[in-house]
């Protein structure tokens, strides 16, 4: 489906996604919102864009839409939350990328960063879940028929012998990016600081010794659950709990 971007020069060079981006019974409400956000009005247009969030609807443009209205609002974590889950959907997008870069500067205090692996292994987040194992799936049934045909066929053998070696090796390793991919989105988890000042305490009750205190916008990796306590890390080494309202909760990317 077509969409039509506009660049809205201000604090930040958000662009905004228009058009027919959402289903039918969404996109008025869409619409709506895009107007409020041109118009200006910031705070009303992130709350259009998360009641549409709210009712179950998911695109990459209304990730992206609902975080540039929070990042002008001045919500850096709702921003940078809404961004990652944009950029999930569609990982190869450079403006989703420039966005959420663009907003994680602003950020100050203890933050999670990428790991010297994360970073090597960064072309696996190239392509989604979903299309590793679209790409999987395809590998694994060629791998198949080629196998097929020469057992059916020994004369084709010879002819079809680099085919089905490179069919077997590309099958194997879209099943090993895809199961790691699937470790990373299922396994790790990260909160999201969407409070000004959250502080981190030693225990997960409100009596409990300050640990550290992180901004709005930090993004920390989740160690455990406790009720209504999170325990989390900003990379460095320090740790800390943190009440779940402060915090929005984001699978790996």
């Amino acid at each position: 489906m077509k969409t039509h971007r506009h660049i809205l020069w201000a604090a930040a060079a958000a662009w905004i996604f228009t058009g027919s981006a959402l289903a039918a019974d969404t996109s008025t409400e869409f619409n709506a919102a895009n107007k409020l956000y041109a118009e200006g009005k910031f705070a009303e247009a992130a709350i259009t864009y998360g009641k549409i969030l709210q009712s179950g609807a998911v695109s990459p443009a209304l990730y992206f839409n609902y975080g540039n209205a929070e990042f002008k609002s001045g919500y850096f974590g709702r921003a940078i939350a809404a961004y990652r889950q944009a950029a999930q959907l569609t990982p190869r997008d450079a403006e989703v990328r420039a966005n959420l870069e663009f907003a994680r500067n602003q950020v100050q205090g203890p933050t999670l960063r990428e790991s010297r692996w994360s970073r090597s292994a960064g072309w696996l987040g190239m392509l989604t879940l979903n299309e590793w194992t679209g790409l999987a799936v395809v590998a694994f049934w060629l791998m198949f028929a080629l196998l097929a045909a020469t057992q059916i066929r020994p004369a084709l053998k010879t002819a079809l012998g680099g085919f089905t070696r490179g069919a077997v090796a590309v099958a194997i390793l879209s099943c090993a990016c895809l199961g790691v991919n699937a470790i990373i989105h299922f396994s790790k988890q990260t909160a999201v600081v969407v409070a000004q000042d959250a502080t981190a305490r030693s225990g997960p009750f409100d009596e409990a010794q300050s640990a550290f205190t992180a901004h709005d916008g930090a993004e920390l990796a989740v160690l455990d659950r406790r009720d209504n306590w999170l325990q989390v890390t900003d990379g460095s080494g320090r740790i800390g709990w943190l009440q779940r309202q402060q915090v929005e909760i984001l699978p790996g990317s």
